[in-house]
This record gives structure tokens, C-alpha cells and sequence, in this order.
């Protein structure tokens, strides 16, 4: 059953990717300004920082099987609405509802898995689920752009909503025995102070923030940078494939084991190590070679640090406060992709200098970590 539940994570960042090369060139076709069709864009994210709030609160009040086939039904049918999008308006207030029905999805699908996971087995369970995240990173912008390019925007969201519709359907009929036959965990309600005074979530909802700040920057600043050094446009889109590829190795290969036999927490340092070594390289590499090692390395040290942040997450909550955590926890995700696109964006950083900014981060985080562990 757990390979349904990785199917399910694989749709609801597909539906994320698949977005990411066609948005902003749409609404500018609908008419709106550079501002509106920017935040047509930022929109998403937005409210589906709302929809995993709302995810993590109902998966702890009605276990997580409600909210999760609540979450794929309500996004097909938002999917399904952008044929009737008529201007720049009626697209922001669909991508309003897009996000609060996807940020329903995530959280739920991540705490049902941690919920049947083996305690001894979680760290190697969530790099298979990051693999299905890379994997949806590297299948959906392709898949985004080269239909849209035969085909337009709607029925691109169609076919998608079709998509995560019949996975719904499926997630109602398979995974409702499931949650009848279960054994009942008394659910008690754990108050928002006692989450965030949790050592482990912190450095777990810190974590999610700054790998995804990271993203953001190199989403925002990596095109910039290889248009900058008069390189094929196309490359932006192959260096990050790279980076997806070399995580998902990291998360396949045997080598997943380290994370059930190395704490959580020195795998996490390692990530964020290795990722702002990387950028910091990112930032003087000027020829197509070195762009491609500074990806491989990034996705190293991606696949390093999105297990161990999931494992903090698991070994720190129980079954009543594992959902509002996980809900907790992609609002972050969803806050660190605005914030380091909008902050560089905002002091108009070049793309090396943004790069730097962002590897500075990283590596103080690591440190702050290291520094930490050693007191505890």
C-alpha cells in the first residue's frame, strides 16, 4: 500500500512542476501586467500555505484518509476550472483555490505513510519519497511545457486534473479499508506552542525553509546566470534535470541506507554542507562543465537533507501532532520557494552574488546545527 501512497506524492508535486514553464507566459497572454502575472504565479504558493495548515490540523482531528482523497478531488476539479478562466482576474482567483485544494493533498499523503512506516525504517522511507518528488521535478516541467506547446494552458490542467481525479477515485476505494480496520489512536489536541518549543521540529521546519529559499534562488537566478554567460536558454532547464537525477540516484541506490543507520541530524548538516559548497562553486563557474558539477553536487546534497529533515520530523512527533507537524512543515516549504525568489529578487542581486547570499545561508545554518548538537 505504501507504493499507492508514493504514487499520490508523485501527482501532487507533478501538478506542482507541470505548472512551473507555463504560468507566467499565460497570464501574460490573458492581458495582465508583469505585477498581476507575477502574482498569478506567487498565488499558488500563497494559499497553499493555507491548504497545508489546514491539511496537518484535520489529518490529527480525522486522520489523515479524509483530508488526503479531500485534497486529490478538490484539486482535479480546480485543475479542471482553468477552462473557464476568462482574464488575468478569474485566473488568480483560480490559482487561489488551486493551492488551497494541493496544499490539502501533501501533508496528509507524507503523515499516512509516516504514520505505517517502521521507526527503523523511516529515514530510508523518506528517500523513496524523495525520489518520487525528484522524479515528478524532472517528469512535469517537460511534461508542462512540450504539451502546452501542442495544445494551450486548460487542457494542460485537464489532463492533469483527469490525472490526480482518477488517483483520488483509486485513493477512496484502496485506502479506505485501510483506515476502517486500523487500530484507533486516542487523538488528543496538541496546542501550537508545544510544536514549535520541539527542538527536533525546529531544526525540521528550519530545514524544509532553507532548502526550499535555495530553490527559490536557484529557480529565479539560474536562467539569469546562463544568459548572463551567452550559453543555450535550454541549459537552465538540463542543469536542473541533473540536479533532480543525481537526488534521486542518492535516494535509490544502496547508499539510502545511511539514513536508518546515521542520525538524522548529522545527515542534515552534511546537506547543507555540501548544498552551499555547491552554490558557492555555482556562483564562479563559467564554462557548461562546471555548471553541470555545481548542479550533480546540489542534488547530492538535496538528497542528503530532504530525508533527514522528514526523519527530525517523525522521531520528534507521534500519531496525534504528526499531521498539524507535516502541515506545519510544507507551509515552510511553500514560504522559502517565495522568500528566496522575492528577497534577491527585491535587493536586485546579479545571479553570482545571489548564489553567494544564498551558500552563506546554508553553510551558518549547517554551523549553527553543528554548533548546537555538540551542547545537547
Amino acid at each position: 500500500m505504501r507504493i499507492f501512497i508514493y504514487l499520490i506524492i508523485f501527482f501532487a508535486f507533478f501538478d506542482l512542476f507541470a505548472q512551473l514553464p507555463i504560468m507566467s507566459t499565460y497570464a501574460v497572454s490573458l492581458g495582465a501586467s508583469p505585477f498581476i502575472a507575477g502574482l498569478a504565479v506567487g498565488m499558488y504558493s500563497l494559499s497553499n500555505t493555507f491548504g497545508n495548515v489546514i491539511s496537518g490540523i484535520f489529518s490529527d482531528r480525522k486522520g489523515p484518509f479524509k483530508i488526503l482523497v479531500v485534497g486529490l478531488l478538490s484539486t482535479s476539479f480546480a485543475l479542471f476550472s482553468y477552462s473557464a478562466i476568462e482574464g488575468p482576474y478569474s485566473l488568480l482567483a483560480i490559482r487561489f483555490f488551486h493551492g488551497i485544494a494541493a496544499g490539502l493533498t501533501v501533508p496528509a499523503a507524507f503523515t499516512y505513510l509516516a504514520n505505517r512506516t517502521e521507526s527503523t525504517k523511516r529515514g530510508k522511507g523518506a528517500a523513496l519519497s524523495g525520489a518520487f518528488v525528484g522524479l515528478a521535478a524532472i517528469v512535469g516541467p517537460a511534461y508542462g511545457a512540450v504539451y502546452t506547446s501542442r495544445n494551450d494552458v486548460p487542457q494542460t490542467m485537464f489532463l492533469t486534473g483527469m490525472l490526480i481525479l482518477l488517483i483520488g477515485i483509486a485513493a477512496f476505494f484502496l485506502l479506505r479499508q485501510t483506515a476502517i480496520t486500523k487500530n484507533k489512536t486516542a487523538r488528543k489536541n496538541v496546542a501550537l506552542m508545544d510544536i514549535l518549543k520541539n527542538k527536533g521540529l525546529i531544526r525540521s521546519f528550519s530545514g524544509a525553509f532553507f532548502l526550499m529559499f535555495s530553490q527559490g534562488v536557484l529557480a529565479y537566478m539560474l536562467p539569469l546566470k546562463v544568459e548572463a554567460l551567452g550559453l543555450d536558454s535550454q541549459l537552465s532547464g538540463l542543469l536542473l534535470s541533473v540536479f533532480g537525477i543525481s537526488a534521486i540516484l542518492v535516494f535509490l541506490l544502496p547508499i539510502n541506507r545511511i539514513f536508518d543507520v546515521t542520525k538524522p541530524i548529522y545527515t542534515l548538516i552534511a546537506g547543507f554542507t555540501v548544498m552551499g559548497a555547491s552554490l558557492l562553486f555555482l556562483s564562479t563557474a563559467s564554462i557548461e562543465s562546471l555548471l553541470y558539477a555545481s548542479m550533480c553536487t546540489y542534488g547530492i546534497g538535496f538528497a542528503l537533507l530532504f530525508p533527514s529533515i522528514n526523519s527530525l520530523l517523525i522521531d520528534s512527533t507521534d500519531e496525534a501532532s504528526r499531521g498539524r507537524a507535516y502541515g506545519y512543515f510544507y507551509a515552510f516549504f511553500s514560504i522559502g520557494v517565495v522568500a528566496g525568489s522575492s528577497i534577491t529578487g527585491a535587493f536586485a542581486l546579479s545571479p553570482n552574488h545571489g548564489f553567494i547570499v544564498s551558500s552563506l545561508l546554508l553553510l551558518a545554518i549547517a554551523l549553527l546545527n553543528w554548533l548546537t548538537v555538540k551542547k545537547e
